[in-house]
């Protein structure tokens, strides 16, 4: 039995295995090869030479995309107060406190990103558990732990994303949407591999990124060039 559709190795037929893509190119050929009817998600995965197991080369960081990433997030908020008045007039989907966390921790988890005021994160410790496992715990560095949540709110709507190393050293993230333009996700692509190479953790040696394969959803994978990428 194959493995893939007939319309998915047609499309995969197009990208020559071993060849190291362009940027332009591989963006141009990503999108041609989108086996899908809807408006798939372009990904980009990224092979580091980090290794998450030591502190110091640990790559966790955020970037808003300069097109934005075509996705929009269902966003909670745990405030209380004007805080919690801030939020709601900001646009988040779910707001609230103590009744918040207690949902959560009853398996409530119908939001993508979480955002949380400084004083929420001690009543936020007895779902670390819950929220944590799924990347949702929010945290200062990603700037989800903040007084200024209508900021934070507004950051997120226009494209701002997080961006990590998993266990083993690959960075997965969305660029944006086959309906972009090529220019607008060679603009995310170039962003985001210049917010990579701008974050990459002292302990590693020599270059970071390994390799880089952008593919949309339950698209074919295509390989790019790294000596393209910033140093």
């Amino acid at each position: 039995m194959p493995k893939h559709g007939k319309k998915y190795r047609a499309l995969a037929e197009l990208i020559e295995p071993e060849k190291l893509y362009a940027f332009a190119e591989g963006v141009a050929l990503a999108k041609k090869t989108s086996p899908v009817k809807f408006d798939a998600s372009v990904e980009i995965h990224i092979a580091t030479n980090a290794d998450p197991r030591h502190a110091d080369q640990i790559l966790r960081s955020t970037i808003t995309l300069p097109a934005g990433t075509g996705k929009s997030q269902k966003i909670a908020v745990f405030a209380e107060g004007p805080q919690a008045e801030a939020a709601k007039k900001a646009g988040a989907d779910i707001v609230g406190g103590e009744d918040l966390i207690e949902k959560v921790a009853g398996g409530a988890l119908d939001f993508e990103v979480a955002i949380a005021t400084p004083d929420m994160m001690k009543s936020l410790a007895k779902v670390a558990r819950v929220l944590g496992p799924k990347g949702l715990m929010p945290s200062p560095k990603s700037g989800t732990v903040t007084a200024d949540v209508a900021k934070a709110i507004e950051e997120l709507k226009k494209g701002k994303i997080e961006f990590r190393t998993d266990k083993a050293g690959i960075i997965h993230s969305i660029l944006g949407k086959v309906s972009f333009s090529e220019k607008n996700l060679l603009d995310n692509l170039l962003a985001f591999l210049k917010a990579v190479n701008d974050n990459k953790p002292t302990g590693v040696k020599g270059s970071l990124i390994k390799s880089i394969t952008l593919t949309t959803s339950m698209g074919p994978g295509v390989h790019l060039d790294t000596t393209e990428s910033a140093k």
